[in-house]
């Protein structure tokens, strides 16, 4: 038997060790944490989100510049595989009524102790507080151990260490020098599915903070997202931004900051709410007015408020017809990105160029990677996960079948 290590108790690396097991392999996870899949269970906290039920073509296309390279993995582990290992570990699923999949209990922790006792049963082996350093001259892998630095001398390797969001969870990323060390090429790590920061005025701060945004449409140059977003103390930040998150931090990192544009009524066309704000205000203030002619939320109107402030015109200055433009096209300066370390995921990584179809670096040979550390980016709505349990368990195939040829 063979012994594989995977560093990385994550999906990804414990879906390769997994599929390592099953095909025979001696396997020993290492984390650096105390116990295995802690940003598993964060992500869980709200409602485990599996996967996704929409087409795959659909489905494969959230990958973006990606997907050419995830495509084969996906594949091989569709989303309907994942429900069904789901089920399997006594966790059925079921779609929501966004297509979103979810564990009918909602919960990480049950599959994950589900998981670990299969893995367990399989003869997979775990070493928490191990954190690795790198490689010495023997090419053993080194880590920090309890007792002090340990070599491990290993057939094959899986990383799968994750990106660099919510570090305190074992994800920092500090990988990054080691594989460059090696002459692997990394693209810089950067926050995805992350906030952004608006300088806000203190009066709309104060009262919004916490307050939602529903039904909304955000725009940014061609890229428009209809869904949610969440007023913060420091700006801005939910679903339809995450949607558009990647199109937003290349704008504000390469320009210093962007405009999104908020529609709050994107269904009624301007001249429709030009006919419904042209009716007779009588004595109701204009707020009262725009939340009852308009049905807007206190949120949006004062949205409105901190537009028209920053133009330079009061709300109550501007025609029907101004108001109905600004109702469904309200600016919103973008003065930065949140920090990486409360990014729900990360862009960059290791470059597919460094890759080859099996997910083994080219450049150390029986050392192969998946999840997060792979150079892509996906929406929240099941994509992060799929593409981690997919290329977990792709380099853990890869893995088997370079243990197959070295040994043959």
């Amino acid at each position: 038997m063979s012994d594989v290590a995977v560093i990385g108790a994550g999906p990804a690396g414990l879906m390769a060790a997994e599929v390592l097991a099953q095909g025979g392999a001696g396997v020993t996870v290492y984390d650096a944490m105390p116990s295995a899949g802690r940003k598993f269970l964060m992500a869980g906290r709200g409602g485990l989100n599996l996967t996704h039920s929409e087409p795959l073509a659909d489905f494969l296309a959230r990958y973006r510049e990606a997907m050419p390279h995830l495509r084969a993995a996906v594949e091989a582990f569709l989303p309907d595989a994942l429900r069904d290992w789901s089920a399997g570990l006594g966790q059925p699923t079921f779609v929501g009524s966004s297509g979103r999949v979810f564990p009918k209990t909602f919960k990480a922790s049950p599959l994950l102790r589900a998981w670990l006792r299969r893995l367990d049963a399989s003869g997979v082996q775990f070493a928490f507080r191990h954190r690795w350093t790198g490689w010495d001259a023997e090419r053993r892998l080194q880590f920090q151990a309890p007792d002090g630095p340990l070599a491990v001398a290993a057939s094959a390797t899986v990383l799968a260490l994750g990106g660099a969001s919510w570090p305190r969870l074992g994800s920092d990323g500090s990988w990054v020098g080691l594989l460059a060390a090696k002459g692997i090429a990394v693209s810089k790590l950067r926050p995805a599915n992350s906030g952004f920061t608006v300088a806000w005025s203190d009066v709309f701060r104060d009262r919004f903070e916490g307050q939602p945004l529903k039904g909304v449409a955000l725009t940014i140059g061609a890229h428009t997202v209809r869904g949610e977003a969440m007023i913060t103390r420091a700006g801005i930040e939910g679903g339809a931004i995450y949607a558009l998150s990647a199109e937003l931090r290349e704008a504000v990192l390469g320009l210093g900051q962007a405009t999104l544009t908020i529609a709050l009524r994107p269904d009624l066309s301007a001249e429709a709410l030009t006919t419904r704000l042209s009716g007779n205000r009588g004595k109701q203030s204009l707020a009262n007015f725009l939340r009852k002619a308009a049905q807007l939320s206190p949120v949006g109107i004062g949205l409105m408020q901190e537009a028209a402030i920053a133009s330079g015109r009061p709300l109550a200055t501007l025609s029907p017809a101004e108001l109905a433009h600004l109702i469904n096209a309200i600016p919103v300066q973008l003065t930065g990105v949140a920090p990486i370390e409360r990014a729900i995921s990360t862009a960059g990584g290791i470059a597919f160029d460094e890759l080859d179809d099996h997910f083994m670096l080219r450049k150390l040979p029986g050392v192969f990677a998946a999840g997060e550390m792979l150079d892509w980016e996906a929406p929240t709505g099941g994509y992060l996960l799929q593409a981690s349990f997919a290329t977990g368990a792709a380099a853990g195939r890869g893995a088997l079948a370079w243990l197959a040829s070295s040994q043959s």
